[in-house]
This record gives structure tokens, sequence and C-alpha cells, in this order.
């Protein structure tokens, strides 16, 4: 039987290890954003507050490639080690679907 990404009975994801401090990043990340609101709130000038905007996405986009990453280390490398066919089928597809997300075209 494959498992899904909602499936918590397969062990730890491969964030796991890094949980504490992808937290932390996630909280600094947060603080960028508030702080973005309140340049706003006070009127600063447009090109400052898309520089903190840039930076913001900048630091989501490295986030999301280092979770990525582990997945890939974890979860994908894991599927194809277990023999199970159906699994590693499942989890390539995954894979493929989280790339195509991170590679939009802007």
């Amino acid at each position: 039987m494959s498992t899904t990404a909602s499936d918590h009975s397969v062990g730890h994801h491969g964030y796991h290890a890094e949980k504490e401090a992808l937290v932390k990043r996630l909280h600094r990340i947060e603080g960028q954003v508030r702080g973005v609101e309140k340049m706003v709130a006070e009127d600063r000038y447009c090109i400052d507050i898309l520089t903190q905007i840039g930076a913001i996405s900048t630091a989501l986009e490295s986030l999301g490639f280092r979770i990525l990453d582990d997945h890939v280390r974890h979860c994908v490398a894991g599927a194809l080690a277990s023999g199970d066919e159906a699994e590693a089928q499942a989890k390539a597809e995954e894979l493929l679907h989280a790339v195509h997300r991170f590679a939009k075209v802007k």
C-alpha cells in the first residue's frame, strides 16, 4: 500500500531533524512581513517596501528549497530504496509536481 504526504504512520518527514531551525526561520520571515506592514502604515518609500518584499520572497524560496531537498534525500530516497515500485513511482510523481510548482515562470 502506498503512503501519501498526509500519512504520518511512516515516521518522520525529511525536514524533521531541522524542524526547530525551520520554525525559527519562519518566525524571522514572519517578523519581516510585520515590518513591511509597519512600513506601509508609516507611508514609507515604495522602493524600500519593494526591497523588503523581495527579501521576504527570497527567504521563502530558500526555505522551500531546503524542505524540498530534505524531501528528496529522505522521502523520495526512502521510497526508491524500499523496493516498492508503486511507492517509488508515487514519490517520483509527487517530486515532479513539487518541482513544477517551484519552477513556475514569473
